[in-house]
This record gives C-alpha cells, sequence and structure tokens, in this order.
C-alpha cells in the first residue's frame, strides 16, 4: 500500500510542475502565445502496465512525468484563452494555461478544438460535466462525424444534455474566425478513424500561424505535401510518436501506423535550415527516446536542425 501512494504522489507531484513552474518564474504574455501544455502520446508518460526503464525511473522519482498533448493559446487582447486537444490531464494544463495569463482569469477556457475520438485527445471533456466543475456551454469545434459520436454516446452525450459543452461543427479548409487576434483553418488527415474524422489545425496569430498534426498515419497518405504546409506556417507542431519501429516489440506496429520520427527527418532533409527550424515533434509515445532531453536521439535530432515541442514552450503568434 505504502509504494501505491508514494507512486501516486510521485506522478500528481510531477504534473503539478508544469503550472507551478510557470506561475513562479515565468513572466505572463503580452501578445498572442501559443504554449505547449503536453507533448506525449494518449496515455502519457509514464503509461500503465510499462515495467520498461522509461516509465520506472519516473515511478521512482528520478525523471518527470510528461502530460498528454494538447496546446494552448492565450489572446490578452481579447482576454481569451483556447484549448487544443482535451486530455485526461486537462485539469493541470488549464491551471498551467491560466498561470500564462497576463491577468487573473478563469481557468474555463473560451473554446475546446478536438482532433479526433481516441482517448487523449477527448476524454478530459468528463471533467466540464456535472460531477466535476459543471460548466456552462463551452463551445467544442468538432468535425460531423464526432459530433455524431459525442451526442450518440455516453457519458459524452451528457455533456450535451446537459448543456455543459456546446458542440461546433467545423468543415474541411473552412476558416473559423474566433476573434480579432485568432482564426482557425481545420483540415482532415487519414488516421485510424473508428469513431471519428481525424482533424489537423492551422492556427492563425496576427503575426505568425502555426501547425498542428499531432496524429497521422503516414505523410505519404495525405493528399497535402506535408512540406508544403510546413511552408505556409512559422511552427509546426507534427507527430513524432515513435522515433522508429524498434522502440515497439510487444505489439504489432502495422496496426498503429505514425510516420517513425526517423522517417520524417529523411523526408525533410533537403529543407533548408529555416524550414527545419520550424519542426517541433510532438505526441510522444511513452517509448520514444526523444522524451528525454539528454537522450542521444534528441541531440541527434537537434543537432540535424529539428526540435522537439517540450511542455511549457512558448511561441508568439
Amino acid at each position: 500500500m505504502r509504494l501505491w501512494i508514494l507512486i501516486l504522489l510521485v506522478g500528481c507531484t510531477n504534473l503539478q510542475t508544469f503550472a507551478q513552474k510557470n506561475k513562479e518564474t515565468l513572466t505572463p504574455v503580452t501578445q498572442t502565445t501559443l504554449i505547449v501544455l503536453g507533448s506525449a502520446q494518449d496515455a502519457g508518460s509514464p503509461q500503465i502496465n510499462c515495467t520498461k526503464i522509461c516509465c520506472q525511473a519516473i515511478f521512482k522519482g528520478k525523471q518527470d512525468a510528461t502530460p498528454v498533448v494538447a496546446l494552448g493559446v492565450i489572446d490578452p487582447i481579447n482576454q481569451e484563452q483556447f484549448l487544443f486537444e482535451a486530455t485526461p490531464d486537462i485539469t493541470f494544463q488549464l491551471r498551467a494555461l491560466k498561470s500564462n495569463a497576463p491577468t487573473e482569469v478563469n481557468e474555463i477556457p473560451t473554446a475546446i478544438f478536438l482532433t479526433h475520438a481516441h482517448i487523449g485527445h477527448y476524454t478530459g471533456l468528463m471533467y466540464l460535466g456535472k460531477e466535476v466543475m459543471n460548466a456552462k456551454q463551452i463551445p467544442v469545434y468538432v468535425y460531423p462525424k464526432m459530433q455524431v459520436f459525442i451526442e450518440n454516446n455516453g457519458p459524452w452525450s451528457q455533456l450535451v444534455t446537459n448543456k455543459n459543452i456546446a458542440l461546433k461543427t467545423m468543415q474541411t479548409n473552412k476558416l473559423q474566425q474566433l476573434n480579432s487576434q485568432l482564426s482557425i483553418l481545420p483540415f482532415q488527415v487519414p488516421h485510424r478513424d473508428e469513431y471519428s474524422e481525424t482533424v489537423g489545425y492551422q492556427i492563425n496569430g496576427p503575426e505568425k500561424s502555426a501547425l498542428f498534426i499531432p496524429d497521422i498515419d503516414k505523410w505519404e497518405k495525405w493528399e497535402t505535401s506535408i512540406i508544403g504546409a510546413i511552408q505556409k506556417v512559422d511552427y509546426a507542431f507534427i507527430d513524432g510518436t515513435f522515433f522508429s519501429g524498434k522502440e515497439i516489440q510487444a505489439r504489432d506496429i502495422s496496426e498503429i501506423p505514425h510516420p517513425f520520427v526517423i522517417e520524417s527527418i529523411e523526408l525533410f532533409k533537403g529543407l533548408s535550415p529555416t524550414e527545419k527550424a520550424k519542426i517541433h515533434f510532438i505526441h510522444l509515445n511513452h517509448t520514444n527516446p526523444l522524451l528525454k532531453p539528454k537522450s542521444s536521439e534528441s541531440k541527434q535530432v537537434e543537432a540535424l536542425g529539428f526540435n522537439i515541442a517540450r511542455t511549457g514552450d512558448r511561441f508568439t503568434l
């Protein structure tokens, strides 16, 4: 019993680290800013039933946990904040987003944008329900199939009937103007769409823009050129789930396709240093050595001119 209590305490402490760090050491943003609120794959890091060194080091307090992939955007001009993905770590992520705001604001986001119906990307919605905060019609932007999934499956449907959330349907490549500072361009990407479509976003600020594609099967399956998409923005947060196929031994990796980081590096090797610097690998599986900033693989990726998204990173839009 004592061991499990210790593990729980270590996990909670690690997840709170980012919010506390921001509150204590970071100055509030003064411009429209994108913040990395998490960079791990759906199940986070550490992951359940993992006996590998990558997770045991976290349980033993030798390494920080990594929250599930999410981005936040703060607009100090309109005093609004937006959340991309509703993860199981939403409690700490919304507190971290609030701690970056220039004034004391409510933790409730102005709106939430979802990518798809895999567990790390939407299940945080449950904390908006009557068992927790009993939110009042928070706008949640989704594609049509995702809307049907939420409206027709409990417990998510209860959020709609109780008016905790208000679903807003998006259309591919139709610009969503959020306010005077921000607009969102959604688009569909190929992924394992068991329950919903999979969406990527171009997030446009007053001066700069960011690409967000945390999940895709393979770049060549997308009808759009990923290189062309990167060239249109200032930052690109893209699928880096697995560094290579070698890290997954217990499962058939063909059933969980993602572009390996080594494949993406090969694809992007001809880009200029300026274009490479836009790329930030995100959505890292708990086995991915890029989760460790000091790993040889992290140093290799950075030496080649690319970046790895780290929780707490801030980017002016």
